[in-house]
């Protein structure tokens, strides 16, 4: 645990914070309000080599481990959440290329996304979510290529991503295990997007349904061996729920920043709200959970980094635990606030509606319950 705590972390902290602060806060609202990609943001996390800095250096990026990476997203989403989906889905859409991709297509897709090219991650389908390993979309052998039909539903950054990271069926006869891994690209002929989702939080953030109509790719573009794709899409997860819980870990932060600085400035019965037990009891328990959040999320990080056997009950755990702290916190902190917590002069309003997409999304909670129940051996 001791490096939880090293001076490296907290330089990095702070240097991302105060991007964050002066080039990323100031269009947060805006960013929410007009649901319009964060492109201040991007260029500003481009720029600073941090929008994928968990590759390698091998392939040109910073070679961030898993417990740097959380805290780039930590503080991005502590002023805006849509903000944090850039570096959280780049390595969501990238973990697969990593873990089962060959040296050529690391080199030639890993180069390509520290340039700036974003990378996507597909999965869900309108009729399987949850269920992933009932999927329909599919991919039929043609000679020494693949024609990919079917589409993938709720991808976070589809459309701005380059290149996509999809799931579909093989062999439907077998399941979970006729499921393979292709990287399709955004220029591959067939790929399309649906209409931006009209979403309650994460705005700025594009969600859209990919669609494949006969999308014709080489054998090239196959990330590990056929029929391993579902195992392949479930080893990621246990690596980037821990960006989710990172997310909604910077969230409450940012909510919480919010909530204690107007207890101060607003004044009732001729003293600061602060003063009133009823507040500060909020106020503690609020900063108590938050620090309990992050210290589970950064040890799962520290164990994601090591590929500790319990990896995947403490990634389930820190998602769960940070994105039920994180709707709670924010939840208080528009209290906290009143009446001025329910408008959008102050930002825990956009706050509470993007923490409750983290309680959801990469596997709702209840299923993180699930994968917990399943592992508990591991932690024998």
């Amino acid at each position: 645990m001791e490096a939880l705590y090293a001076d490296e972390y907290e330089s990095l902290r702070d240097s991302v914070r105060a991007l964050a602060d002066k080039k990323i806060a100031p269009f947060a609202k805006a960013v929410d309000e007009e649901a319009r990609f964060p492109q201040e943001a991007f260029d500003a996390l481009q720029s600073a080599d941090l929008a994928a800095a968990h590759v390698p250096s091998e392939f040109g990026g910073q070679g961030a481990d898993a417990l740097a990476t959380v805290i780039i997203i930590e503080e991005v989403a502590r002023v805006c959440g849509s903000a944090s989906l850039i570096p959280a889905v780049n390595k969501l859409g990238s973990v697969p290329v990593l873990l089962a991709g060959n040296t050529d297509q690391k080199k030639k897709y890993l180069t390509q996304l520290v340039a700036g090219h974003g990378f996507s991650y597909c999965l869900s389908e309108s009729e399987a979510g949850s269920d992933a390993a009932a999927m329909k979309t599919k991919a039929v052998r043609d000679g020494n290529d693949w024609i990919i039909s079917g589409s993938k539903k709720w991808i976070s950054n589809a459309g701005f991503s380059d290149f996509y990271t999809v799931l579909v069926q093989t062999d439907p006869a077998l399941s979970a295990k006729g499921i393979t891994a292709f990287i399709v690209e955004k220029s591959d002929a067939g790929v399309s997007f649906g209409a931006h989702e009209k979403k309650m939080g994460f705005r700025g953030s594009p969600t859209r349904e990919v669609y494949f109509d006969n999308v014709k790719i080489s054998d090239d573009r196959r990330l590990g061996e056929i029929g391993t794709g579902f195992a392949l899409a479930m080893k990621t997860l246990d690596h980037t729920r821990i960006t989710i819980a990172a997310q909604a870990l910077g969230i409450a932060q940012g909510a919480f920043e919010v909530a204690e600085k107007y207890a101060h400035e607003r004044k009732q019965f001729g003293k600061e709200i602060f003063d009133f037990q009823g507040v500060q009891f909020m106020l503690a328990d609020m900063a108590m959970n938050i620090a309990a959040a992050r210290q589970l999320t950064y040890a799962a990080a520290v164990k994601s980094e090591r590929g500790e056997g319990d990896l995947t009950f403490f990634s389930a755990a820190a998602k769960c635990f940070a994105s039920d702290v994180a709707m709670k916190v924010t939840t208080d902190a528009v209290q906290v606030l009143g009446g001025y917590g329910y408008v959008t002069d102050y930002p825990v309003e956009r706050m509470m509606r993007d923490a409750k997409l983290t309680q959801i999304y990469e596997g709702t909670n209840q299923v993180q319950r699930v994968v917990m129940a399943r592992h508990l051996a591991d932690l024998h």
